[in-house]
């Protein structure tokens, strides 16, 4: 894998990560609230979001690049 598809893999894997982070911990705000939507989280935790999608990204990018660089999983022949 060159340097150019590790960093598209991982944008991969990191947006598909972030979607599956995103629903954890919300809380719909109270149908009274100013200013928020019905449906609108009463606090979003973004930030806790963005770096726990980034560390798990991390960690499944390192996964999938040893399985491609390694031979033990291989479509190349020998």
């Amino acid at each position: 894998m060159n340097w150019l598809t590790g960093i598209v893999v991982y944008i991969l894997v990191w947006w598909v990560t972030l979607f599956a982070i995103l629903p954890l911990w919300v809380t719909p705000s109270e149908p009274g609230d100013l200013g928020h939507a019905a449906g609108a989280p009463r606090r979003p935790l973004l930030g806790r979001k963005l770096a726990l999608t980034t560390l798990l990204a991390a960690i499944i990018w390192v996964g999938i690049y040893i399985v491609v660089r390694e031979p033990w999983f291989s479509f190349r022949g020998s």
